[in-house]
């Protein structure tokens, strides 16, 4: 009871933007993985609920280039159909065989066609087939131009390129302890005026009723001139964070997230970019601390940064406060 009275008296935050009501919400505030909020919308149509031009430019970049593949092949697939319908005989320059190789030659047609590349072995003849062709290669020019716009945007796109510790500690910190986790640049980009914000969410007991409670957590360092290597924040816990008086077995019991909002400076694009993830209950570890992940070069003239030891870290004894002999309701 200590440590939720204990938490009871801090002031929480009301405009996160998430409910407070621990039963209308489920699972974790934002999906680590995209950096997006865990939200599914319902109640409007699915074209009203996408936007396509945000879905495809925030798609991972296979899946991206997959489905470019599959509507150029479905497409032509579709115009190969269409001309088979009104007959192969209205294509001159086709050999007529097999169901498959005539197919397979209007197929190839269709492609030449769709991308206004026209060898000129085979060519429409009537005006039905030239008018589909006609139409197939005005559809093609569109669809290279969107094609070329979408990539231009994935390839334009301001971002911030960071990779976050798997998980959050809690160790040792001056006469303390503290919460810590670590990011990293992980490409050649440049990032100035980098700064963070921490906000935990806690379930609590209150009035009989589970409720989501936010609470600001104090940084040591919130904002640095440039971000080139690793960066640990730390939020010491002390009496003034949720977390005083927690032990292991608190950090366990306890629904806790802790989000992560980060936002810095691209000297390249001279734009600001954003990142955010979250750190659950499960993906904080008590009593540990991160292993130095760079190192000098061998001539001394340059500084090593090893990404591979982004997530390593070494257990360290530490004490166990009272308060956490206390049960959390």
């Amino acid at each position: 009871m200590a440590i939720i009275k204990r938490t009871n008296r801090l002031r929480s935050e009301d405009n996160t933007g998430f409910g407070a009501n621990s039963s209308n919400s489920a699972g974790r505030f934002y999906d680590r993985k995209r950096g997006q909020p865990n939200i599914a919308k319902r109640g409007v149509g699915i074209l009203d609920r996408y936007s396509w031009y945000h879905t495809v430019l925030g798609m991972h970049r296979a899946k991206f280039l997959l489905l470019i593949f599959c509507v150029y092949i479905l497409a032509n697939l579709a115009f190969a159909s269409i001309y088979c319908l009104i007959g192969i005989k209205h294509l001159s320059g086709i050999n007529s065989g097999s169901a498959l190789k005539n197919f397979t030659e209007v197929f190839f047609f269709s492609t030449q066609t769709f991308t206004t590349v026209g060898y000129g072995r085979i060519s429409p003849t009537g005006f039905l087939t030239s008018a589909v062709s006609t139409f197939e290669a005005f559809l093609g020019l569109l669809s290279f131009a969107i094609a070329t716009g979408l990539f231009y945007g994935r390839f334009s796109r301001p971002r911030a390129f960071l990779k976050f510790s798997d998980n959050a500690l809690i160790a040792p910190y001056k006469d303390g302890t503290a919460l810590m986790f670590r990011m990293s640049p992980f490409k050649n980009n440049i990032l100035s005026e980098a700064e963070v914000k921490l906000t935990t969410g806690i379930q609590i007991k209150e009035n009989g009723k589970m409720a989501n409670k936010f609470y600001p957590l104090g940084i040591e360092i919130s904002k640095i001139n440039s971000l080139a290597l690793s960066w640990t924040i730390v939020h010491p816990i002390n009496e003034k964070s949720p977390f005083y008086g927690f032990g292991p077995d608190d950090i366990k019991k306890t629904k806790i997230e802790v989000l992560v909002f980060v936002q810095a400076f691209d000297e390249v694009f001279s734009n600001t970019v954003v990142e955010r993830t979250s750190y659950i209950s499960e993906e904080i570890v008590w009593g540990a601390k991160f292993k130095l992940m760079y190192h000098p070069s061998e001539d001394k003239t340059t500084t090593i940064l090893n990404l591979k030891k982004l997530n390593e870290f070494e257990r360290v004894e530490m004490p166990i406060p009272v308060l956490s002999s206390e049960t959390i309701p």
